[in-house]
C-alpha cells in the first residue's frame, strides 16, 4: 500500500500528524484529541457491550488487532491523515 512507505504529503501519515500538531494552535489539538478520546471511549464500551460478559475486551482487541495487522494499520494511517487535515484546516 502507498500509505505504507511514503503518502503524498512526502512521509508517513503518523510522522507528518505529529510535525502538525507541535507547531499547530494547542487548542485546535486539544479539541482535537478530545474528540478523538471521547470516540475511542464510545467504541470501548461498545466492543464490552458486544463482547460475553466473561471475556475481557481488552484481549478481544488485543485478539483483534494481532489477527487484522494489516486492516488497523491501514485505518491508523487514515485517521492520522484525517487528524491532521482537520487540525491544518482549523489552524488556518
Amino acid at each position: 500500500m502507498w500509505l505504507e512507505d511514503e503518502d503524498i504529503f512526502g512521509g508517513k501519515p503518523e510522522d507528518k500528524f505529529f510535525d502538525i500538531v507541535y507547531n499547530a494552535n494547542k487548542n485546535l489539538v486539544k479539541n482535537e484529541l478530545a474528540n478523538n478520546i471521547t470516540r475511542t471511549a464510545a467504541m470501548e464500551l461498545m466492543i464490552e457491550e458486544m463482547i460475553e460478559k466473561d471475556e475481557d475486551s481488552d484481549i478481544v482487541l488485543a485478539n483483534y488487532i494481532s489477527n487484522n495487522q494489516d486492516k488497523v494499520n491501514e485505518r491508523a494511517n487514515n485517521l492520522y491523515i484525517e487528524l491532521t487535515g482537520n487540525i491544518l484546516t482549523q489552524n488556518e
